[in-house]
C-alpha cells in the first residue's frame, strides 16, 4: 500500500529545487501569493500555454497593477489587450470579476467565495483558495489529470475519469503547503509527466508510479475518440477609403463579444446584408477553428463610395490589427491595402494643407 504523505513530501523537496520561475508566482515555502495575480493567471491560462501567457500578463500587470485598476479600465482597452489570447468571453468575465471584487473590497479567502464571483469555476476557485490563500483544496488541471492517471493507472477514458481522478488527487493533496503543492502538481506535469514520452528517469515519483511499473505510462491518461467539428461557413466584407477601414464592435455576447471586428455574417448566427453598398470582391478564404466548430470565411473587400450602414470608420494611421482577434487578423492580411490582388486603398490626394477632402468615402 502506497504512503501518500511521502507521496506529497517527496514532490515538495522536488519543486523547492525545480519550481519554474513564472511572474505570478511566490518562490516555494514563501506562503500565499498576491490573489490578483494568482486570479489573473489562471484565467489567462485557461486553454492556453505558459509561454504565450507570459507577455500578456506582464502588459497587463503594467497596465493595471492591482484588481481595483483593472476594475475602473475601459472595456474597449481591455479586450484590445486582450486580443490574441482567444476565448473572449474570459476576457468579459475577467471585467465583471475584477469590478465585483473591487466592489467588495478584495477578493474572498474561500473557495465557495471565490467561487461566486463571475466567471470563477471549481478549478479556478481551488486554484486561488491554494495557491493565494494556502487553502487545502485540490487543484485538478490537464497536467493534475495526466500525473494522477499515471501514478494510480487509470485506464478509464477522459473525460469519464475525471471524477475518480478529481477524487485520487484529493488523497494526495497536503494540509501543509498546499498551494506549493499544487504548484507542484502542474510543474511536474508540465515539465517531466509530459503527455508524450514521460521522462520517468528523472520523476521524483518513479518509485511510487503504477503505469511505470505495468509499462503504459506513455499511453495515459486514455482519451475517448473526438467527434469530428461541424463545419461552417460565413462572410466578412472589409471595406476601405483612401485613410480609413470599417470596422464595428460585436455584440458583448456571443462568439468574439465585444471584440473590434470587421461586419461579417452567417458564421454567428447571424443574416446580414454588407456593410455598404460597394463592388464588393472576394479576395480569399479562411480557415480558422473554434472550440465547437471549424469556419470557412469568405473575405470580401471593396472600396467605399458611400457611408456605410453599419460600423464606423476608423483611420488606417490609427488602425491597430494587432487588437483584432486571430480570426479577424486573418482576414485583414488577405484584404488589407496592397495585399492579394489590383484593388489597393489609393493614396490621400494632394491638396494644400487644412482644406478637407470633398468626398470623404474616395
Amino acid at each position: 500500500m502506497r504512503d501518500l504523505p511521502v507521496i506529497s513530501a517527496e514532490l515538495l523537496a522536488w519543486y523547492d529545487r525545480h519550481a519554474r520561475v513564472l511572474p505570478w508566482r511566490m518562490p516555494p515555502g514563501a506562503g500565499g501569493a498576491d490573489p490578483y495575480r494568482v486570479w489573473l493567471s489562471e484565467v489567462m491560462l485557461q486553454q492556453t500555454t505558459v509561454a504565450a501567457v507570459k507577455s500578456y500578463f506582464e502588459r497587463f500587470t503594467s497596465l493595471w497593477p492591482t484588481v481595483q485598476d483593472l476594475a475602473a479600465a475601459e472595456d474597449a482597452r481591455v479586450m484590445a489587450e486582450w486580443a490574441g489570447l482567444g476565448y473572449y468571453a474570459r476576457a468579459r468575465n475577467l471585467l465583471a470579476c475584477a469590478r465585483a471584487v473591487a466592489a467588495r473590497g478584495g477578493f474572498p479567502d474561500t473557495r465557495a467565495g471565490l467561487a461566486a464571483l463571475p466567471g470563477i469555476g471549481a478549478y479556478t476557485s481551488a486554484a486561488i483558495a491554494a495557491i493565494a490563500f494556502d487553502r487545502p483544496e485540490t487543484v485538478v488541471d490537464g497536467n493534475v489529470e495526466r500525473v494522477v492517471a499515471r501514478l494510480f493507472a487509470v485506464e478509464t477514458p477522459l473525460p469519464g475519469a475525471k471524477p475518480r481522478l478529481v477524487a485520487l488527487a484529493e488523497t494526495l493533496t497536503p494540509q501543509a503547503r498546499p498551494g506549493d503543492f499544487a504548484q507542484a502538481m502542474m510543474d511536474l506535469g508540465a515539465t517531466i509527466c509530459a503527455p508524450r514520452s514521460p521522462a520517468c528517469g528523472i520523476c521524483p515519483l518513479v518509485l511510487h508510479c503504477d503505469a511505470r511499473r505495468l509499462g503504459i505510462a506513455a499511453d495515459l491518461p486514455r482519451k475517448a475518440p473526438k467527434k469530428p467539428k461541424p463545419l461552417r461557413q460565413g462572410t466578412v466584407w472589409i471595406g476601405l477609403t483612401a485613410d480609413a477601414v470599417l470596422v464595428e464592435t460585436r455584440p458583448g455576447r456571443g462568439l468574439l463579444g465585444g471584440t473590434l471586428a470587421f461586419p461579417s455574417t452567417g458564421w454567428d448566427g447571424s443574416d446580414l446584408p454588407p456593410p455598404a453598398p460597394a463592388d464588393w470582391q472576394e479576395v480569399g478564404l479562411v480557415r480558422h477553428v473554434f472550440t465547437h466548430f471549424a469556419l470557412d470565411l469568405t473575405v470580401m473587400r471593396a472600396r467605399l463610395t458611400a457611408p456605410p450602414e453599419r460600423g464606423t470608420l476608423s483611420p488606417l494611421g490609427a488602425f491597430d490589427p494587432g487588437a483584432l482577434p486571430g480570426l479577424m487578423r486573418k482576414a485583414w492580411s488577405l484584404a488589407r491595402p496592397g495585399a492579394n490582388g489590383p484593388m489597393q486603398a489609393r493614396p490621400a490626394t494632394t491638396r494644400p494643407a487644412g482644406q478637407p477632402s470633398p468626398n470623404p468615402y474616395e
